[in-house]
């Protein structure tokens, strides 16, 4: 079959219309992941998955994740983290409510990092009848093709290297503190700074200020200035496409391709609730 795909005018970013709870023939599935390497970030709208579905969906990319932070896992679905401003009768967050504050990539700081993941909308928050809660990307692609020759060159074989626990954190993050644990499951990791895409072939800047912390040989006032340069370079406006979430959206994105950052512009009563699973992707090179 030939999907109906909308591009959305962006730097990236298209819609697909499918039905992804329906069987899927591996025509079909390929033709999908075509069009989401050549756009980065799609949408499939109107969804009414189960988890099953959901799960089986992201699991044809390839193995998934089981997030660190366990206590956010939906009961009986570990591949699915939940992403909720909403608490239960304790008070307790039933899911990251800061999750994608600041600019990143998911699980930089793994030896794989995460190959792509697939955010499914279950609650969207509303004020006066327009949705909140935005999530931005940028097409980090389009960001090293537009960098000057010299710098090209000057990062050809720099790595850069990222830390977890030094990932920006909103002010009073209600993230649970980490543990020694997994402090020791998420040592420092070397990736490059300009990565090939495993699938197209094309490169992207792969670093990100506060996740980064360093660049391997370099001084390190050098180093945290020129990383702050590039990541003001990558979410520079054209670079950029903002989603508005409608519930029943599958948003899946490009972690190879791509940073993203959550907008926390709503606050109880008005509930945020998705479903997130990650896939797991291989070495950067």
């Amino acid at each position: 079959m030939t999907l109906e795909v909308r591009k959305s005018g962006a730097a990236c970013g298209a819609e697909i219309a499918c039905d992804l709870s329906r069987d899927l023939d591996e025509a079909t599935f390929r033709e999908i992941e075509g069009v989401f390497h050549d756009n980065i970030v799609v949408v499939f709208r109107g969804q009414a998955l189960s988890s099953e579905r959901h799960i089986a969906f992201s699991r044809r990319f390839g193995h998934l994740e089981i997030h660190i932070v366990n206590k956010y896992l939906l009961p009986g679905y570990p591949e699915i983290l939940l992403i909720s401003n909403i608490r239960d009768d304790k008070g307790e967050h039933i899911g990251l409510a800061d999750a994608g504050f600041t600019w990143h990539t998911d699980t930089s700081y793994r030896r794989q990092p995460s190959r792509c993941s697939l955010l499914y909308a279950k609650e969207v928050p509303e004020r006066d009848g327009e949705t909140l809660g935005d999530t931005v990307f940028a097409d980090t692609v389009a960001a090293y093709e537009a960098l000057p020759q010299t710098m090209k060159q000057r990062l050809a074989g720099r790595y850069a290297i990222h830390r977890y626990s030094a990932r920006r954190r909103v002010e009073d993050s209600p993230r649970p503190k980490l543990t020694q644990a997994q402090l020791d499951e998420t040592p420092d990791i070397l990736h490059p700074i300009v990565r090939t895409h495993p699938y197209t072939g094309r490169k992207a800047l792969y670093v990100t200020a506060g996740e980064c912390i360093g660049i391997d040989g370099m001084p390190e006032d050098e180093a945290l200035s020129l990383i702050a340069e590039l990541d003001a370079h990558c979410v520079r406006p054209e670079f950029l496409y903002r989603h508005k979430w409608r519930v029943g959206d599958l948003l899946m994105w490009d972690n190879a391709a791509a940073m993203h950052l959550a907008i926390c512009d709503y606050a109880l009563p008005q509930r945020r609730l998705m479903h997130r699973t990650t896939v797991i992707g291989g070495v950067p090179f």
